[in-house]
């Protein structure tokens, strides 16, 4: 066992190396630069059980992970409201207003985040976050959690043809950056996000804040890390600092 298991260790310490010299960082924001997922889970639970909606029994985490996490608002008012897509627009405009108000009082950088933000600024790195959610929420989160200097880009799914799990959005992140895709790496929480990355080229790395572990695995990420404290993390970007460096 241990020499399969120090073999990943090594395949995880690699998996970046094929980017150097490192030109750019994509970030997704929800879950990926702070754990906000309860928070929506938080919104939509308590107003979907207002309207009654499943006969008035609150939804579960596991709904919430298959129906809403990393999804796009259009496609999620498609899934609650199948027959009525405008009630469902409506209900999803009023579900954002209602985490607006929450995340003011409670957002928080994952753990790690200012860590890796000083290793991306040390190397004079390009950034952009690249989300699904609607533009006054992405610039709230990122304004809340003292980003706004240092992202170059926010790009908003729903402003691109297609919204995650496309690749339009991280296309147009590399395209905001003036950055290749062969030399830039993507951090991501959700299904809907990595497979976004990966189908636009790149390595994605994925956090497992509140996904489960399996379910990410299958959307193919380079590797999953649980915060940005992980020495799984660090490994990685030590060997992509050396291969950087030759």
């Amino acid at each position: 066992m241990a020499s399969s298991a120090n073999s990943l260790i090594d395949s995880i310490k690699s998996s970046l190396t094929k980017l150097a010299p490192l030109e750019a960082v994509l970030f997704d924001i929800d879950g990926t630069l702070c754990d906000s997922d309860p928070l929506h889970y938080y919104a939509f639970r308590e107003m979907l059980q207002e309207i009654g909606f499943n006969g008035g029994v609150p939804i579960t985490e596991e709904f919430f992970i298959d129906t809403v996490a990393g999804k796009h608002n259009d496609d999620i008012a498609l899934a609650l409201f199948p027959d009525d897509l405008q009630r469902g627009l409506k209900f999803v405009d009023d579900k954002e207003a209602l985490f607006r108000k929450l995340a003011a009082e409670q957002v928080k950088p994952l753990s790690g985040l200012d860590k890796v933000r000083k290793w991306i600024e040390d190397r004079g790195l390009k950034r952009a976050a690249v989300t699904n959610a609607p533009r006054a929420n992405a610039e709230l989160m990122v304004s809340l959690l003292g980003l706004s200097d240092f992202f170059q880009a926010v790009i908003i799914g729903g402003e691109c043809e297609h919204a995650k799990p496309h690749p339009d959005p991280y296309l147009k992140g590399l395209e905001a950056l003036k950055a290749s895709k062969d030399h830039t790496f993507v951090f991501e929480d959700s299904v809907s996000g990595i497979k976004a990355g990966v189908a636009a080229g790149m390595p994605v790395i994925g956090l497992a804040t509140r996904n489960p572990e399996p379910l990410l695995m299958e959307a193919k990420p380079a590797f999953l890390i649980k915060d940005y404290d992980d020495p799984k993390l660090w490994a990685a970007l030590e060997e992509l600092d050396k291969a950087s460096a030759h």
